[in-house]
């Protein structure tokens, strides 16, 4: 009678334990069976940015926010590279970056993942070169900015960026100005786009090199505080026989200003979660595309009427 009672006993155990293994690989195995505590429109998510966005992103999140009371973004703005280690962590739902992913870095995500992340191109944007009111050097060409990055120039500016590594800014003067040549001792570092154009204020011994949307929007009162104390320079148009455009939509829609990047998103999100509700937004032609527009940004997914030029000397 012991004997079976064990027996009886152990079939009962194991079982068990077969029955929960089985709801355990069907619960891992479909996503339709988990619940998440976020949708489209409501929850809350952590998202990485590039500093060198800031407003317009501020911006973004502020209009997403208002017409969705129930969805929470929390935004970091960080340096280009720590965005992108930030896919690393769990918490972080999106990065905003100047780049896709590489081929191995989607691979080493979706290996920890078990799926691949998304990305797409959501507007372009210009670095501008900015100077202090003082100054009456506001022409430059393209030979003249390499110059004074590699601090061989006649120019004897010092070169004023948002980080000496890691920021994106940083990596457009890396790869597309420097191109493997080192960097100058006069080009120095503050610690981000605002105290960029806050040294410049301050200054007339420097140029600064920023994104166009901290300094491009006459509509925002702060940025037109900024514009009191630093001036846009014109850089030499590409085709355009020694004209100097300054970096507002219509010269990057026709790709004349020669200091262009694009702006991207990367999503780590394989459901219907608020990653993807923002991205949506993002990218709808109506909502976030505009707003990229109203910012002096080039939206990527949409053609609006180029707004005329409202950066003045």
């Amino acid at each position: 009678m012991k004997r079976k009672w064990m027996i009886k006993s152990l079939n009962k155990f194991f079982a068990g334990v077969i029955v929960v293994a089985v709801l355990a690989m069907i619960g891992c195995g479909d996503n339709a069976t988990r619940t998440y505590s976020d949708t489209l429109t409501s929850g809350t998510i952590h998202i990485s940015a590039d500093e060198a966005f800031k407003p317009v992103i501020d911006s973004q999140i502020k209009v997403f926010e208002s017409q969705r009371p129930d969805a929470k973004i929390i935004v970091e703005y960080k340096p280009e590279a720590e965005c992108l280690r930030d896919l690393n962590n769990d918490s972080t739902r999106m990065v905003i970056v100047t780049r896709p992913l590489t081929d191995e870095e989607a691979k080493t995500l979706a290996t920890k993942l078990s799926y691949t992340p998304t990305w797409g191109m959501m507007a372009y944007d210009a670095i501008a070169v900015i100077v202090n009111n003082q100054v009456r050097d506001t022409l430059f060409t393209m030979q003249d900015i390499r110059g004074m990055v590699k601090g061989i120039s006649g120019y004897k500016y010092k070169v004023l960026l948002d980080g000496t590594t890691a920021t994106s800014t940083v990596r457009f003067v890396v790869d597309s100005l420097l191109r493997g040549q080192p960097m100058g001792a006069n080009v120095v570092a503050a610690n981000s786009s605002e105290g960029v154009i806050d040294y410049i204020s301050n200054n007339t011994d420097a140029i600064g090199l920023i994104g166009v949307s901290w300094i491009g929007d006459k509509d925002d009162s702060t940025q037109q505080n900024f514009l009191k104390k630093v001036k846009i320079a014109d850089i030499e148009c590409k085709g355009c026989n020694g004209q100097y455009v300054k970096p507002v939509q219509a010269n990057i829609a026709m790709n004349r200003y020669p200091m262009i990047r694009p702006l991207y998103y990367i999503l780590k999100e394989n459901y219907e979660g608020l990653g993807s509700g923002f991205k949506n937004f993002l990218v709808n032609p109506d909502k976030g595309q505009k707003i990229f527009y109203r910012s002096y940004l080039l939206p990527s997914r949409v053609t609006y009427d180029l707004r005329p030029m409202q950066i003045s000397e």
